[in-house]
């Protein structure tokens, strides 16, 4: 190749074109540092024919400067990236550079300094360094992961080199993982498992694409199950990759993962140190990695030899990105498989309607685990109706709920109380004035957390300490709380229960793996009666000494005028219902609501998922959305108003006129304002024959804005603020 096509990774430079240096040797996907300007640029060679661009004569080409030392992008997955831009109306560039996701990873093999104990003591033992030995024993880090294992000044660990007391240690960056071994520890499945697990290992053998939805009850063995192709992708050197919907579950998945196969899979998300993710990367592009447990951005990593793909929790909604490039991992792990040409399993006990109707129409193959594990039984459900049974003034928690909560606590079994709220109460206001306090950057209440004691904004992250008088009046101690939050719970069951030991589980709470993995060592030992949390306890969480799910308020999902809000409300209850009597004790759930004749509520009391996805299905095929219909959203913002509602009326006045789509809007959206920037949304209801991509490109293509102007476009959206 004389000269190349690159695609940069910079959306408004488009593709360019250079020339090869004599004896440097590139082919399609090789990454390459190239020079633009006084500058240089990492880029992908790309096919010239998919990526058109000017032609430029070859006496005007610059040279390449270097090919890095990373394997190529292979054309699977040059593929998919231009799938991903296309449907999702991204730039190629964007979705790029969720491949190339670590850039120390492309600088090539590397040392790296680390430091242990030596044995030796300091010359001076104050308290802090003795507890800093304590903390450090048996540990190899870098000074400022150490510092953050111990607790204590990166300075304080130097001083302790410049004694001795720790010594430096010369490591391979890209040192090997441990190996994980098929056959390790095998589990006794049951009949149903053994049939299912039979089906999925038999595709992972044929090595062509196969896209599954596994539908099993809570507490089915599902991960038992696919872990069954899991291990046939090990004996079969294919590389497998897990997507969990949030990072609080790596951790319980990890230590079932190691007790099966013997050791750790390799972790991505967001929350990997750059030498970590630096390691993984590598080890991912280089085929070493066999198994890789990550969130949805570990969907676009480049493997080497990639044998199978299992979304678990599918129907979970935070597979959906929503910023940046707004893809649904679910939905491309499915394309991912399609262009590798590998089996895809989609795991879930409560499956997306968008699944069950691909499942329905053939597309995908349908296997059941009809019934739970080990012969538990699925949960008693009883409804609590909150007009008859209405909590005493301040209260949340009815009575039969209150009772059933004294009961487990005699017992010495463990309850779990749900309410999707984090904080303790999602408005505060004056009592003197009524001044309700609101976010300065957004058009949002701010959210009192009592346990860090804040006020928070949950959309921009905004944090001021509570004041000490009304910013409006200037009454002092006027705040008052509205409504309940988790922690508002949290306070209700200490005041119910004051001898029981009550967790707060939510993002702020088990913000990392650690404090997850403490917190279910914590539940797996008995040192909790009572967990209060949000929808992170809906997943994936199994504790056998769990025997009563309390819904606080059940009918909140269905405010707000998301248009699936019955099927997420049906999917979370069913979710954190299925927490319950998974050992070998009944389970019993008490839902709390207001409206027990609300189809969503009553289908969770019958027990009745058919019936209710098919009264759900009904409702979609009727309005003509997903599964049956699209949508699509263009999100329109700008710091000022009147310059975002002035963009938002030129894209409405030159709307395309469609007998298959109908376009409705510029309305303001309803957070309409978000970090400091007004928004005004158009939303495009379309029929399954419209090429939907196409007229929104020609559509936005004929319409220009001002620089502070964001255009943004999400096909498919599952958020709708």
């Amino acid at each position: 190749m004389s000269r190349v096509r690159l695609l940069v990774m910079n959306a408004a430079l488009g593709p360019l074109d250079y020339r090869v240096p004599d004896g440097m040797a590139v082919q399609h996907g090789s990454v390459v540092v190239a020079p633009l300007g006084p500058r240089q640029v990492t880029g992908i060679v790309w096919e010239e024919d998919r990526l058109p661009a000017q032609s430029v004569p070859e006496a005007k080409l610059r040279p390449l400067l270097a090919v890095l030392d990373v394997p190529p992008i292979r054309a699977e997955l040059r593929r998919l990236i231009e799938w991903t831009a296309d449907y999702y109306i991204a730039s190629l560039a964007s979705v790029a550079r969720m491949v190339i996701a670590s850039g120390g990873a492309l600088r090539g093999p590397a040392m790296m300094t680390e430091y242990r104990l030596s044995g030796g003591l300091p010359e001076r033992l104050t308290p802090q360094r003795q507890a800093a030995l304590e903390a450090l024993e048996g540990e190899q880090a870098t000074i400022r992961e150490l510092a953050g294992i111990a607790g204590v000044s990166e300075g304080l660990l130097r001083g302790l080199v410049n004694q001795g007391v720790l010594e430096p240690v010369e490591v391979d960056v890209d040192r090997p993982y441990p190996r994980a071994s098929a056959g390790h520890a095998m589990v006794d499945l049951n009949t149903d498992q053994q049939r299912v697990a039979a089906r999925l290992v038999e595709a992972v053998r044929e090595a062509k694409f196969a896209p599954f939805l596994l539908d099993g009850v809570t507490g089915s063995g599902k991960t038992e199950t696919y872990f069954e192709a899991l291990a046939e992708a090990l004996k079969a050197n294919r590389q497998t990759l897990v997507l969990l919907p949030e990072i609080a579950l790596t951790e319980a998945f990890l230590s079932r993962f190691e007790s099966r196969f013997g050791a750790a899979p390799i972790v991505w998300h967001s929350s990997l140190k750059s030498t970590e993710r630096r390691r993984a990367w590598r080890a991912i592009a280089s085929g070493e990695a066999q198994v890789v447990v990550g969130a949805r951005s570990a969907l676009f990593l480049p493997y080497a030899n990639l044998g199978l793909i299992v979304v678990d929790e599918a129907h979970e909604i935070s597979f959906k990105q929503e910023d940046g490039v707004r893809y649904n991992a679910r939905d491309v792990a499915v394309m991912r498989a399609h262009f590798e040409g590998l089996p895809v399993v989609l795991a879930s006990a409560t499956p997306a309607l968008e699944s069950l109707h691909m499942a329905d129409s053939g597309i995908y193959e349908k296997l059941v685990l009809p019934s739970r594990y080990g012969g538990a039984e699925l949960p008693v459900i009883k409804l609590i109706n909150l007009i008859e049974e209405q909590p005493g003034r301040g209260a949340w928690i009815a009575a039969p709920l209150r009772t059933a909560l004294e009961d487990r606590l005699a017992k010495g079994e463990q309850s779990l109380l749900f309410l999707n709220r984090r904080g303790y109460a999602p408005l505060t206001l004056c009592r003197n004035c009524g001044h309700r306090y609101q976010c300065p950057n957004c058009s949002a209440w701010l959210v009192e957390h009592r346990l860090s004691k804040r006020l928070a904004c949950h959309h921009c992250g905004h944090e001021t300490a509570p004041p000490e008088k009304c910013a409006e009046c200037g009454e002092p101690d006027c705040l008052v709380a509205c409504g309940p939050g988790v922690e508002r719970i949290a306070d209700e069951v200490a005041e119910i229960l004051p001898e029981a030991r009550v967790a707060v589980v939510t993002s702020d709470t088990l913000g990392s793996p650690e404090k997850a993995a403490e917190f279910v060592a914590m539940a797996e030992a008995k040192a909790i009666d009572v967990i209060v949390g949000t929808q992170l306890v809906t997943k994936g969480f199994h504790f056998p000494e769990l025997t009563l799910v309390g819904v606080i308020d059940a009918d909140l999902g269905l405010e707000g005028g998301d248009l699936r809000a019955a099927e997420r409300t049906y999917q979370q209850v069913a979710q954190v219902a299925g927490r319950a009597g998974r050992g070998s004790k009944p389970g019993e759930v008490m839902i709390q609501t207001r409206h027990p004749e609300a189809p969503v509520i009553a289908a969770l009391e019958a027990g009745d998922r058919d019936a209710f996805y098919e009264a759900e299905t009904e409702s979609r095929r009727h309005a003509g959305a997903p599964p049956f219909g699209r949508w699509a959203a263009i999100v329109v913002s700008a710091e000022d108003d009147r310059e975002a509602r002035e963009a938002a009326n030129r894209i409405g006045d030159t709307r395309p006129h469609l007998d298959d789509v109908m376009i409705l809007g510029p309305a303001p959206a309803p957070l309409a304002l978000l970090r400091n920037r007004y928004r005004y949304r158009l939303l495009l209801n379309a029929k399954r024959t419209a090429n939907l991509q196409a007229v929104i490109r020609d559509w936005l293509a004929k319409v220009q804005h001002p620089p502070g102007v964001r255009v943004g476009v999400d096909i498919d959206p599952y958020s709708f603020v």
